[in-house]
């Protein structure tokens, strides 16, 4: 039986190197998947629900945000500047299960679409783009991998991912995502097997993230981190 991460559950992912309240200065997104202009988004931030209300003042100028299909829409952002946001709904799966919807390619592909609007809106000056979900782990460490290979196609896949970690050093990205993405973006599976090496990162320095994980149906993630680890 498949299950979505139980709160508790991902509460412990994330203590894995917690960054709440904070982002970090991360690599500007200089391109999308074809030519235009340099653009200047100098913040990337990579949140969970909790950790909104910390940045409703730091100049957030795009918002993407990944949903349960029932979860209700945040209030936070009413006090949030004037900003551009996507909302897309799906549930933080990888096998199909009964009442649950998977991320498809169309959710990639919405995401894509979403980095080429981001492109176009900061040629006109500095933005701070913020991707949440639930718990800032798996759905928006995905999405923002996606954004960041798009931005930067000649970048090889152990940079992007060390890219992510600087950003959000507790991500562990949703594997059917990154696979999505890894085909729109004629990554010939050089972003899922990187995945798969940031994985076994992961949980050589917390092993104990295994039977949460586990438990929430992502064990097929464990096993790819669990046969590249030490390799």
């Amino acid at each position: 039986m498949i299950v979505r991460l139980g709160w508790n559950d991902a509460r412990s992912l994330a203590s894995a190197s917690d960054n709440r309240h904070a982002s970090r200065r991360g690599p500007d997104l200089r391109r999308m998947d074809e030519p235009m202009s340099p653009v200047s988004v100098s913040l990337l931030t990579i949140c969970g629900l909790e950790e909104l209300a910390s940045h409703n003042a730091r100049g957030v100028t795009h918002v993407l945000s990944i949903l349960d299909p029932d979860w209700p829409e945040p209030d936070v952002f009413q006090a949030y500047d004037p900003h551009h946001r996507t909302t897309l709904r799906f549930h933080d799966v990888i096998d199909p299960a009964p009442g649950l919807i998977l991320p498809d390619i169309g959710h990639v592909e919405a995401v894509l679409t979403f980095g080429r609007a981001l492109a176009g809106d900061a040629a006109s000056g500095e933005r701070h783009l913020l991707v949440h979900c639930h718990m800032g782990l798996s759905r928006s460490t995905a999405a923002m991998l996606a954004l960041l290979a798009q931005a930067r196609p000649q970048e090889d896949a152990e940079e992007l991912f060390d890219r992510l970690r600087t950003i959000r050093p507790q991500a562990w990205p949703n594997l059917r995502m990154v696979a999505f993405a890894d085909d729109l973006l004629g990554r010939g599976g050089r972003l899922t097997a990187a995945l798969g090496r940031h994985y076994a990162c992961q949980l050589a320095a917390r092993p104990d993230l295994a039977g949460p994980l586990r438990r929430a149906g992502r064990g097929r993630e464990v096993d790819m981190g669990l046969g590249l680890k030490g390799r």
